[in-house]
């Protein structure tokens, strides 16, 4: 499969007043046609900042200063704005976190899902209403004539959040971004939007980046599964093999924290100690050895080398036996 994204040790600093922060640090991940790769991590771990980076939305003082993001083949790093502009709703469809601060509350439904059409000229006004109408209805709103002439706060979290996603693939792009695109919705409606993101990408063949803190999330509805911590990718692999024979210390605390159907309902959930490190200052060669129980001297002197046995990848010092005792080449890229 071809890849439609392929991101290359991407670097982003975000400078705010005399501090610098390096949000992403070194990533590099790749796409392919009608996969879905799932990023995980704590919140600050710099997985909204990598995905607003392959759309050159990044927040302000945000800049790209290292690596390469390639959309289709094409470079976007340093593309001036009408150039970026041309990539967002077209190329690239975005979910954002919160619905209800996304979406403008002045204007109409309808009019908010037609207006990328408009902007890409991809429809005159009858024309984008009427397909404005038709997604609406393919992302499953009830009524969607009628909730078009609706204001955002006339409708549900979740009828809000399927807006959203008729606003993204509303121009039929390549690749749908997805960041945390459940975590303000109940239980029910959130297994309903994740439904909703298979049926579409098996209709569509587009790719997604589901980005999300709850493991639970990427555990069905993902290809692939990278955890990110402190700005770095920790692990990389296969969804099912990610689950079942996880070798990153990170990753085995997060999923260490979920609870499974095998849990007693009273025993307390186990939680990862301390804090993500202050990405402004100074850190451990292994920047989750300050929280990790394994840790020794050496995670705190020695960078870990990135480790990859079929195609599974991950940089640890001490990592969980894997479940097959395979061997690991040292040195490859993510």
């Amino acid at each position: 499969m071809p890849a439609i994204v392929e991101i290359s040790d991407l670097v982003v600093d975000i400078r705010s007043g005399h501090t610098t922060v390096r949000a992403v640090d070194g990533v590099s991940l790749v796409i392919e046609q009608g996969r879905t790769l799932g990023l995980v991590g704590e919140s600050g771990c710099g997985k909204s900042t990598t995905g607003l980076a392959v759309v050159g939305l990044l927040p302000p003082g945000g800049k790209v200063v290292g690596g390469s993001i390639k959309v289709d083949g094409a470079e976007v790093v340093g593309l001036a704005e009408p150039a970026a502009r041309a990539i967002r709703g077209a190329s690239v469809g975005v979910v954002f976190q919160d619905p209800m601060t996304a979406l403008n509350p002045t204007q109409r439904i309808g009019a908010q899902v037609a207006e990328p059409l408009l902007i890409h000229g991809m429809a005159g006004k009858a024309a984008a209403r009427r397909q404005a109408v038709d997604i609406l209805g393919e992302v499953g709103l009830p009524r969607p004539a009628t909730q078009a002439e609706r204001f955002p706060h006339e409708l549900s979290g979740g009828m809000r959040q399927r807006v959203m996603i008729a606003i993204a693939l509303v121009c039929g792009p390549k690749l749908l971004i997805a960041d945390e695109p459940t975590t303000a919705l109940d239980v029910t409606t959130q297994d309903q939007i994740l439904q909703l993101f298979d049926s579409l990408q098996e209709q569509r063949g587009m790719s997604i980046l589901l980005i999300t803190h709850d493991m639970g999330v990427v555990a069905g509805h993902t290809d692939e599964v990278a955890v990110m911590y402190a700005g770095r990718v920790a692990e990389l692999a296969g969804t099912k093999d990610l689950f079942v024979d996880n070798r990153h210390r990170y990753t085995e605390a997060l999923l260490g924290s979920m609870p499974t159907l095998d849990t007693p309902h009273r025993q307390r959930l186990t939680s990862i100690p301390g804090l993500p490190p202050n990405l402004g200052g100074r850190l451990a060669a292994c920047r989750f050895a300050p929280r990790c129980a394994q840790s020794e001297q050496k995670c705190f002197d020695v960078e870990p080398e990135w480790e990859t046995a079929s195609g599974h990848g991950f940089a640890c010092h001490r990592p969980r036996v894997s479940a097959g005792d395979i061997s690991v080449n040292k040195g490859g890229a993510v």
